[in-house]
Order: structure tokens, then C-alpha cells, then sequence
């Protein structure tokens, strides 16, 4: 029956992520019908404080959007990226690293792909390099966001183990940037330099693309703001009290002795900064639910709320014996639950969905708080399968050829920057870990 029930919860996985969109979600429910009303398991209850929590956050990014907030930071990005053509490899992926911390959201990559294109390729540096390397970055930066879906759901499952804020933060933020920067040392060397590439070389033969070549790649002239800089500021002062308020309890009001939950704390937060940006910066109410943040957003709250209640109520009725028989590999490897992480995250394509349904099993099956953080940065396996709208936008914007998807697929150019950062971060993670928690 466990063999069963199990294949039932992968394959509602499988065929979710393909149909993509809300498809993940949906399925969960479908899954959910045929163990309780096929096989008489009891649901466990829905994740509603991190649906509610990302929610309320989606809120606060989707306004700051509309009115002109990521615009904002798209254009301070692409000044940076161009007054430091040389050293672009690093200073790449440290944009869209910040921008995706701070905003919360990857999306702030796609803009800048085209510039970080443009000057590797004007400085005679391959693009594939910057390229991969600022791709994984605002992917990594995820785990180090406090306002990140999936780091306020880990939050929350955490927090009754006495783990705040503060605490995921001070081990995600330096192992992830300590990955990524020695990760880009390496992919500082790899391929041949333009001059010498033999593809570049070829197409340059053609007039028509030489022509192209040599023009200047015009990127649009974002006109900025006064209320958009406000959103911006509105919206990282949020986040700093999310973070001030989770790093210290005694800050928050509190009930009966103890201090008010990090979830109610967030939901508060993050609705009232929506508020005030809507209220003072007066963006387009329509352009706030039409946004890319929103959508993404509600896609993610759809997923965690229907794959993460399956996967809860999966381990839930089977509890004894998932603990028995994997207790004896946490035990010896803890380490090992980077490779449950990373495999979903593959499949699903959601750190939010993924923390959602793995951490719950993590927690029950008795995996220190200190490993469950130091290895959580393994939820970023996007890269691995190159179907990532990130990566295939980065190949289109490199016209140089050098950006591009193997004979075998699996040997794609971002295949090395994310298992480096990978394998790095989370080295770094089980250190910063045992030392700090």
C-alpha cells in the first residue's frame, strides 16, 4: 500500500510541473481525493500561515512593481554592470544576487541578461561566463531573501523549534555569497576568450552579423520615478523590520508571556507596507494584479497549498514507518537531506513548494534545525534541467554562441556555475551552521 500511495504522490508531482502554471497545485488536490477518498487516509491540515505569509509578501512586491519599484532597481543594476565591464564574471552575478535578496523575486535577472550580454561580449570576455554565473545567483539569493516564499515558509516550520529570522539568515547570506564567489573563480577560466572561440570566429564571417556585432545594443530608457524610488524604500524598510523583529523577539508585542508568531509578525508587516506604498505612491490597481511578481506569487501560494498538503498528509499516515526506515541515514548523514531538496526542487521547480512539502519531513523524521538551514540552500535545482525560463533567455540574448545547451543536454553552460555554487554553499553552510547555531 506504501509502494502504491507513494507512486500516486510522484506522480501527481511528475505530471503537475509539466503542466506547469497552477498545474502543481491542482494536482496535489487530485492526489489528496485519491488517498483520503480511495484509500481512507486522514488529511493533515494546509499550510495556511505560510500560504497567508507569502501572500501578504507577494502583496507588498506587486505594488512596489507597479509602481515602478523593479524598474527602479533594473536600472541601477545595468549602471553597475557597465561601469565595470572587466570585471564582469563578478560583478554580475553580485547585481542580481543583491537585487533578487532584496526584492524577494529572480525576476529582476531578466532585464539585466541582455546588458551583462552586451558588455562581457563588447569587453572580448565570453558571455557564458557572467551569463551562468548571474543566472545561479539570482537563484541562490533566494535562500539569503527574508521576504523569499520559501525562506518564510522555512521560518515558519522552524520557529516552534525556537528558530528565528535571524538565525536562517546569519548561515544563508555568507555561505551563498562565499559559494557563489568562489564559484565564479572557476568559471572565470572555463571556454576560450571570444577571440579565440571558433564559433564566435565563424559567424563573425558574416557581414550581416559582424554589422549586428559592432552596433550598440539598445536598452530601454527607463523613465524613474519619484513614487518608485518611494515603493523601493518603502519596501526595504519592511523587510529590515521583518528581519529586526525576527532576530529579536523582545521587539514584538507579546501575549501571555510570549512574543507574538514570525507569521503573524510577516503578514502584518508586509500588508501594511502594501498599504502604505498603494496609499502614498498611488500605483495602477490593475497593473498590481496584472504584474509578473503577482502572478508568480499566486502560482506559488497555489502550489504549496495543494503539493505540500499532499506530501504533509503522505508522511503523516505513513510516519512510523518513514521514520524507521530513514532515521538510521539521518543519523549517520544528515548532510544527505541537500539531495532530497535538490531532486524536488528539479522536478517542481519551486523553492517555495519545495521547502513546503520536504522541510515538514525533515522536522518529523528529528533533523537538527542547525542542518536543515545549513543545507537549504540545496532547494535552488533549477539549473540542472535547462528549461528555466532564466536560462533560456540567456541563451537567446548571447549572440556570441557561447551561452548554449549541449549535444546531451545535461552538459549546458550552467550546469558548472550551479553545481560549484551548490557544493560550495552548502560546504560553507555546514560550517557557518555548526559554528553559529
Amino acid at each position: 500500500m506504501f509502494i502504491i500511495e507513494f507512486l500516486i504522490v510522484l506522480g501527481c508531482i511528475l505530471i503537475g510541473a509539466r503542466i506547469g502554471g497552477i498545474g502543481l497545485g491542482v494536482m496535489g488536490g487530485i492526489g489528496l481525493a485519491i488517498l483520503s477518498f480511495g484509500f481512507g487516509m486522514h488529511p493533515t491540515s494546509p499550510p495556511i500561515d505560510v500560504m497567508l505569509m507569502i501572500m501578504a509578501v507577494v502583496a507588498a512586491a506587486a505594488s512596489m512593481q507597479a509602481a515602478g519599484g523593479l524598474d527602479y532597481l533594473i536600472k541601477i543594476a545595468s549602471n553597475i554592470l557597465r561601469k565595470n565591464p572587466r570585471q564582469i564574471t563578478f560583478i554580475a552575478p553580485l547585481v542580481t544576487y543583491f537585487f533578487t535578496m532584496m526584492a524577494g523575486t529572480g525576476h529582476v535577472a531578466y532585464s539585466v541578461l541582455p546588458v551583462i550580454a552586451e558588455v562581457s561580449r563588447r569587453s572580448g570576455i565570453r558571455p557564458e561566463r557572467p551569463l551562468g554565473m548571474a543566472v545561479i545567483a539570482s537563484q541562490f539569493a533566494i535562500v539569503a531573501s527574508p521576504i523569499a516564499a520559501a525562506v518564510v515558509a522555512l521560518v515558519a516550520f522552524l520557529e516552534p523549534q525556537g528558530i528565528t529570522l535571524g538565525d536562517v539568515l546569519m548561515v544563508t547570506i555568507p555561505s551563498t555569497f562565499l559559494g557563489l564567489a568562489c564559484a565564479c573563480i572557476f568559471v572565470n577560466k572555463i571556454g576560450k576568450e571570444l577571440k579565440d572561440d571558433p564559433e564566435y570566429q565563424r559567424r563573425l564571417q558574416d557581414p550581416e552579423f559582424r554589422a549586428e556585432m559592432e552596433q550598440e545594443v539598445e536598452v530601454e530608457d527607463i523613465v524613474i520615478t519619484p513614487q518608485a524610488k518611494k515603493s523601493v524604500s518603502l519596501f526595504l524598510f519592511g523587510a529590515i523590520i521583518v528581519v529586526l523583529m525576527g532576530a529579536i523577539p523582545s521587539l514584538r508585542p507579546h501575549f501571555d508571556g510570549s512574543p507574538m508568531g514570525m507569521a503573524h509578525t510577516i503578514e502584518i508587516v508586509m500588508l501594511s507596507i502594501a498599504a502604505l506604498i498603494i496609499l502614498t505612491c498611488k500605483p495602477d490597481g490593475n497593473a498590481i494584479s496584472q504584474g509578473s511578481v503577482f502572478h508568480a506569487g499566486m502560482r506559488a501560494i497555489v502550489a504549496i497549498f495543494g503539493i505540500a498538503w499532499l506530501g504533509d498528509t503522505f508522511i503523516a499516515g505513513h510516519s512510523d514507518m518513514v521514520k524507521e526506515a530513514v532515521s538510521g541515514l539521518v543519523e549517520v548523514a544528515p548532510w544527505t537531506f541537500a539531495f532530497a531538496l535538490f531532486a524536488l526542487s528539479v522536478m517542481v521547480n519551486s523553492q517555495g513548494a519545495t521547502t513546503a512539502v520536504l522541510v515538514p519531513v525533515a522536522i518529523t523524521l528529528g533533523l537538527p534545525p542547525a542542518i536543515i538551514i545549513a543545507v537549504f540552500v540545496a532547494v535552488n535545482g533549477y539549473f540542472f534541467i535547462p528549461n528555466y525560463g532564466p536560462i533560456i533567455a540567456s541563451i537567446d540574448f548571447d549572440r556570441t554562441g557561447t551561452t548554449r545547451i549541449g549535444k546531451y543536454i545535461f552538459n549546458h553552460s550552467f550546469m558548472l556555475p550551479g553545481l560549484l555554487s551548490m557544493v560550495f554553499s552548502i560546504g560553507f553552510g555546514l560550517l557557518l551552521a555548526n559554528i553559529l547555531l
